[in-house]
């Protein structure tokens, strides 16, 4: 298969392309690539542009006569079989200081590429969400008939948009439409925004470790291999379909101290702030419906997950560190 894969560069899009070329596909990766994000995007990317079947391009989704001339590029290889969208614009805090630009993003970058998979003949479009899009639930786990319409944050809703318009483009052209809602992902490389990258840096470094709310909140923390796999798995599926994709056994943001405390071998200085209107206090993935479609289920638990990210941190501190 021919596959554009947006936000190559990033986190989880790095880890899909890595795996899509080991499994024979062509690869075409676009992100928008700024000079501050060279460092960690270098080790994100690391080895990539050496298979011959991968080819980057430094492309905001935002752009689209840009984006229209790598489709029409692309025709000469043959159109692409399906579009993995994974650039967003993503953080529930900073959406709310910024949230013109997280609609920008989104919502107008996705329709950019909606509007060039109808005008190119592109059959299969993949959409990285979120959990956030469920708000605040009564019960749990959440599975993917839950109501999503009600979000927290601009983020959140940005993300609903870009769901919204997805189906709107299978209703009406046909397009083969998957919505991979992804529940807070971490892992090696991972976001310096996130809570797992921001503990573990103040408590290897000893530095105060910011917590928003009492701690009990509850989130349910998966890993980035387990997220690239159900990805790549989805390619498997047509018609719409929306997907949790989630490791189903949420902790406590206290007890991933306390785990991360573990495996640094170090007790962190914990500073509680108040809470966050954004932030609900529990995400818990139903992730049935993905073992069904998929045959897909998380393979890396919560101890095992942090021991890696550790372990990727201490052997990059010398720049990790540096991150915010």
């Amino acid at each position: 298969m021919n596959i554009l894969v947006t936000g190559c560069g990033g986190f989880i899009g790095s880890n899909v392309s890595r795996l899509l070329v080991e499994a024979g596909h062509y690869v075409t990766g676009i992100d928008c690539i700024g000079p501050d994000d060279s460092t960690l995007v270098r080790w994100r990317l690391r080895g990539l542009p050496a298979y011959p079947r991968f080819a980057l391009h430094n492309i905001d989704i935002q752009d689209r006569q840009l984006l229209a001339r790598l489709f029409q590029d692309n025709i000469c290889n043959g159109a692409f079989s399906a579009v993995i969208h994974l650039a967003a614009r993503a953080g529930v805090r900073a959406s709310v200081e910024d949230p013109r630009a997280y609609f920008e993003t989104n919502v107008l970058g996705t329709l950019n590429l909606l509007e060039l998979c109808r005008e190119f003949g592109v059959k299969q479009f993949i959409l990285a969400s979120t959990s956030s899009v469920y708000g605040i639930q009564g019960g749990a786990p959440i599975s993917e008939d839950a109501q999503s319409n009600r979000p927290l944050s601009p983020y959140a809703a940005s993300k609903s948009a870009a769901e919204t318009l997805l189906h709107s483009y299978h209703h009406l052209y046909g397009l083969d439409a998957v919505v991979l809602r992804y529940f807070t992902v971490y892992g090696p490389g991972g976001r310096p925004d996130m809570s797992v990258f921001r503990f573990v840096r103040a408590i290897t470094e000893g530095d105060p470790v910011t917590v928003y709310g009492d701690g009990t909140q509850r989130r349910d923390f998966t890993f980035v291999d387990d997220i690239a796999r159900g990805t790549v798995a989805a390619l498997s599926l047509r018609r719409f379909q929306i997907i949790n994709l989630g490791n189903d056994r949420p902790v406590s943001v206290n007890e991933l101290i306390g785990i991360i405390e573990s495996a640094v071998g170090r007790s962190a200085l914990v500073q509680y702030q108040e809470r966050h209107e954004a932030d609900p206090s529990l995400t818990w993935a139903d992730v049935g419906w993905a073992q069904r479609l998929l045959g897909w289920a998380p393979e890396v638990g919560i101890e095992e997950g942090i021991r890696r990210t550790v372990a990727w941190y201490m052997e990059n501190r010398d720049w990790a560190r540096d991150l915010v």
